[in-house]
């Protein structure tokens, strides 16, 4: 909802409130205020529509999330970059459904941008290989579902992943 530099702002102008408030010797407006500025900053690295797009995300309604994305305006200026591969991310699981061409491109953008987690790699990379497969390019889907095996750490996606190698034998 805020841009960016305004949360940074707003925490500094409420840290700087916490500390008249603590000059003052109250120190329960202080570290009320204080913690206050910490959600500013909490905000700051974890952007508030992402996190309630990854809720609907989580209960597999796709519309809402996409709904919840729609919401960002412009990524490149309202978020930092970790969300920026985020949103992209989140874009393109729902995009590939659609148009697997400009899925496969909003995937390779968040890979490219970098996300953080290596679950999410996994996920990226493993339906960047459906589409690859989808596409008939074997050797790239092999890759990709390699990859995507090297980094899905907690064997989440090991049946999907076996389940593709599966298809690709009969391609």
């Amino acid at each position: 909802m805020f841009h960016k530099y305004l949360k940074l702002v707003l925490a500094a102008g409420v840290v700087v409130l916490a500390v008249l408030q603590f000059i003052d010797e109250n120190i329960g407006n202080g570290i009320l205020l204080l913690l206050l500025a910490g959600i500013f900053i909490f905000l700051y690295f974890k952007n508030e529509i992402l996190l309630l797009a990854f809720l609907q995300m989580r209960k597999q309604d796709m519309v809402g999330t996409e709904k919840w994305l729609l919401k960002i305006k412009n990524p490149e200026m309202s978020l930092i970059t970790s969300q920026q591969a985020y949103y992209y991310y989140l874009q393109g699981l729902i995009v590939i459904q659609k148009n697997m061409t400009q899925g496969e491109k909003l995937l390779k953008k968040a890979l490219n941008i970098g996300l953080r987690m290596g679950h999410d790699q996994a996920m990226a990379k493993l339906n960047l290989a459906g589409v690859a497969m989808s596409k008939r390019r074997k050797r790239e889907a092999t890759t990709l579902l390699n990859e995507a095996k090297k980094l899905d750490k907690h064997g989440m996606l090991g049946d999907q992943i076996k389940m593709m190698k599966d298809q690709m034998k009969r391609i």
